[in-house]
Parts: structure tokens; C-alpha cells; sequence
């Protein structure tokens, strides 16, 4: 049985982040090297593997074209947890 390791918000924001990226026209890849990491780095990042902090929403949303508040605005106005 396996056990939910992010809340149902940040499973949000990650669905939110890949679908940005798609929307963006970019793969994995591309982000990675944009990014100068390994493209494992953003497939973490993706999957909640690896936390993404708020400098790193930053710059995947400056790469993406959106605002950080894009990723997280839909969150912030559902209920709280």
C-alpha cells in the first residue's frame, strides 16, 4: 500500500507546473538544460520526488512564460486541508 507523500494542494501545483511546460512547448530536457541540470532534475521536480522550492517556481514559471501566481492561485482559493 502506498502512502500519499505531498498534500492534495502540492499534487495540484505539480499537475499545474507539467501542464505549463507542455502549454510552453518544452520538454523535460529543454527545461533541464535552460535550467543547466540534469534532466532528471525536472522529471523529480514533476513526479514530487524533489520538493520545489519558491526560487525554483520561479524559474520554471520565468521559463514557461506564466507567473508563479499561475501555478498556485487555483490552490490558494480551494479549502484549506
Amino acid at each position: 500500500m502506498s502512502k500519499q507523500v505531498h498534500s492534495n494542494k502540492y499534487q495540484t501545483f505539480l499537475m499545474h507546473l507539467r501542464e505549463a511546460r507542455k502549454k510552453a512547448h518544452l520538454s523535460q530536457a529543454e527545461v533541464a538544460r535552460r535550467l543547466g541540470k540534469p534532466q532528471s532534475f525536472v522529471a523529480k521536480c514533476e513526479s514530487g520526488e524533489r520538493r520545489i522550492d519558491a526560487i525554483e517556481a520561479m524559474y520554471f514559471a520565468q521559463l514557461y512564460g506564466v507567473t508563479v501566481s499561475a501555478l498556485v492561485d487555483e490552490i490558494m482559493e480551494s479549502s484549506n486541508e
